[in-house]
């Protein structure tokens, strides 16, 4: 039977944490006891009390010493991740003593990255011994992440949550579209370009069930425009620009930002095609139960300026036609 939440808590130390950590690196309960400063009879008895608090058998044991199991794998997983918090937390506390330095964690969908990454640099000139973890991905992960502590801030859209209430929320920017092309793509030379002349051609897009997805179909529609079949979806700018540079065929849908930072590369055309909808605005976003940090604010007001009123999100926002 799995123990309750409240069980483990009670149960497991970060001396057993560590143990887990060591007995996967090093494959035996004597190395690992060596590694963290344990008598090889305290560290059986630490694994004992693990599997005791987990109500279920992490390792295998045979001749070559202990192997996890599945399950095994999976509660190391997270003692690795439990770790790293401290230590993430013994730089926070530095940082914080000593006047400088610091750590932040932030989340940004793709359309953001050039603008969140300006603010950035403007920080780091201010704070050098900043510690910065980047992450890039949809806005309900970036949501799910803020959720799970996992990141200070993320740059998204909190019209994905079933729950926007719950965030303190920033306007950031509106998002332009633009439809962009390898240098190299037959469109790419031309004066004056519609809908109509890249329909046909190979798309790089969002999954379908995401904003960016919903507006290039809403385009197609609008313009009585049968949506592409051949299509290649995903997330992720790197992937959209190297199948544009291995594939002189694709077309992508991306964000204006986006498309003018690859352009000035040379070895992408944003073509000259008027879209007739807008994306909605992305936000910055942190929770209203969590104070922001010192860094949390010089973020914020790198990004947007010191007088943004954090505002709570009343529902989802519409598309709007231009």
């Amino acid at each position: 039977m799995l123990p309750t939440l409240d069980s483990m808590a009670a149960r497991l130390r970060l001396r057993h944490f560590r143990l887990l950590i060591a007995i996967d690196d090093h494959g035996s309960v004597q190395k690992a006891a060596e590694a963290v400063a344990l008598t090889q009879p305290g560290a059986t008895k630490a694994l004992q009390e693990i599997e005791s608090a987990m109500g279920e058998q992490l390792f295998i044991r045979n001749h070559r010493g202990l192997e996890p199991n599945e399950l095994g794998h999976c509660v190391i997983r997270y003692a690795r991740l439990v770790m790293t918090d401290m230590q993430h937390l013994r730089e926070e506390m530095k940082g914080v003593l000593e006047g400088v330095g610091g750590r932040l964690s932030i989340g940004m969908i793709m359309g953001a990255v050039p603008l969140a990454m300006e603010g950035l640099s403007r920080l780091l000139q201010k704070q050098p011994q900043l510690s910065v973890q980047v992450h890039e991905d949809t806005s309900a992960r970036l949501l799910h992440l803020i959720d799970d502590g996992r990141l200070d801030i993320a740059i998204c859209r909190t019209s994905v949550s079933h729950r926007p209430e719950q965030y303190r929320t920033v306007k950031v920017k509106d998002e332009q579209l633009c439809i962009a092309v390898s240098v190299q793509h037959p469109c790419a030379k031309l004066s004056a370009v519609t809908l109509d002349d890249v329909a046909d051609y190979p798309w790089v897009v969002c999954s379908a069930n995401m904003p960016m997805r919903r507006l290039l179909e809403r385009e197609f529609n609008e313009y009585g425009l049968q949506f592409p079949t051949n299509l290649v979806e995903t997330t992720s700018a790197f992937a959209t620009m190297s199948l544009m540079r291995h594939s002189h065929q694709m077309v992508a849908l991306l964000s204006t930002d986006v498309g003018n930072f690859f352009s000035q590369s040379a070895a992408v055309r944003v073509l000259p095609v008027t879209l007739r909808t807008r994306s909605e605005p992305y936000m910055l976003v942190t929770r209203w139960d969590r104070t922001e940090s010192p860094v949390m604010r010089m973020f914020i007001e790198q990004l947007v300026g010191t007088d943004a009123v954090p505002e709570a999100q009343a529902g989802v926002a519409e598309l709007v036609l231009a």
